[in-house]
């Protein structure tokens, strides 16, 4: 399957730059899985659109200020930074760490400039020191990083780094995103970008649906570089991604299984939070098992669902694996198709955007 049969026209006017002025007031395109059939609504429908019994599942990981804003030494020239997950043989089990200093897989720019040896510096209400070990493609680097004064490195990134927005959004991080660009879920430190279809669930939605008799379970991804990273290969089954860490608690999967076994239906919140419970059950024999591990699953067209029997999202990048995945899970010619409907009837699109549900 080649990778451009996944392109479709985008006006660039319909990239959202800003969240709605409320969580709970984006709209929504409901897709019917089995017929294609499209309607217009809005995501305060969303518990009427589900049945009293299903099971909404949602990613409650946090994202943590990635993006770091410095100088080279001794040059003086700008230097931006995005941490995109520890080194493998730094990586902690818990939310955070108390180390002053790490070794950090990045993005950095200008990557032409950044060789090993590189010495940087961001500064702030506190300083990080960083020194480029490793070049990598694409502008991939290993920098090892340190606080001037010994304090925690993720204290000093959270007070100094800035809300990573996408590429897509031209403008400069504001103080909202701080808290816009964060689900009303999200508990768990160690996301670079936010698991975007949670964005749209406000406190009062979320009273709403469990007064309809709709449960929701937490598990945790964190999305690193694997859930973001372009495709650039021709053909969809040549493309790999990136492992990214997950853990699913005990009560989650017991949750998980319970509606399972009782034929209730699992309701997907984002594209994270659907490669966790199918990487999950694969794991696990078909069934969603406790406990931490990492994933690089990557769904597209062809995969076979043990899980999850709907889909809230939002909508994606043109020829992204994203996309695939929602292609996969419904069928690229009626995605493809509610695409354009929803380019027609002017719908904001990625993470500020608005949503789609498919059931």
């Amino acid at each position: 399957m080649l990778v451009r049969d996944f392109d479709f026209n985008l006006p660039p006017e319909l990239i959202a730059q800003t969240p709605a002025a409320e969580r709970g007031l984006a709209r929504l395109l409901h897709l019917a899985r089995a017929t294609g059939d499209i309607t217009h609504t809005s995501i305060a429908s969303l518990p009427d659109l589900l049945m009293p019994g299903d099971l909404l599942a949602v990613n409650d990981s946090r994202v943590f200020p990635a993006r770091l804003l410095g100088r080279r030494v001794p040059s003086g020239g700008a230097v931006e930074c995005l941490l995109v997950g520890r080194a493998r043989d730094q990586e902690t089990p818990g939310p955070g760490s108390d180390r002053a200093e790490e070794v950090w897989e990045a993005l950095m720019h200008p990557g032409q400039k950044l060789k090993p040896g590189a010495q940087v510096i961001f500064e702030g209400p506190v300083v990080v020191y960083g020194e480029v070990l490793e070049r990598h493609f694409f502008g991939r680097r290993l920098i090892r990083l340190r606080t001037e004064d010994r304090s925690p490195l993720d204290r000093a990134v959270d007070a100094i780094g800035h809300v990573p927005l996408p590429p897509y959004i031209k403008r400069d991080d504001l103080p909202l995103d701080r808290e816009r660009y964060q689900t009303v879920f999200a508990r768990e430190r160690g996301s670079v970008a936010a698991p975007t279809a949670g964005l749209h669930f406000s406190t009062a939605l979320v009273e709403a649906l469990a007064a309809r008799g709709i449960e929701t379970v937490r598990l945790t991804l964190h999305v690193g570089y694997g859930t973001f990273q372009p495709v650039r290969v021709e053909q969809v089954e040549d493309h790999k991604l990136e492992p990214e860490r997950y853990e699913i608690s005990t009560e989650a999967a017991a949750a998980l299984n319970r509606a399972i076994d009782e034929g209730r239906r699992v309701i997907a919140v984002g594209t994270t939070t659907t490669r966790t419970l199918e990487a999950a059950a694969r794991a696990g024999g078909g069934r969603p098992q406790p406990g931490a591990s990492a994933t690089d699953l990557f769904i597209h067209p062809g995969f076979e669902f043990r899980v999850i029997r709907g889909l809230l999202t939002n909508f994606h990048l043109p020829q992204s694996s994203l996309l695939m995945l929602v292609a996969a899970f419904a069928g690229r010619e009626r995605v493809l198709a509610a695409y354009r409907a929803a380019v027609d009837a002017g719908y904001r699109f990625y993470s500020y955007g608005d949503a789609m549900l498919i059931t």
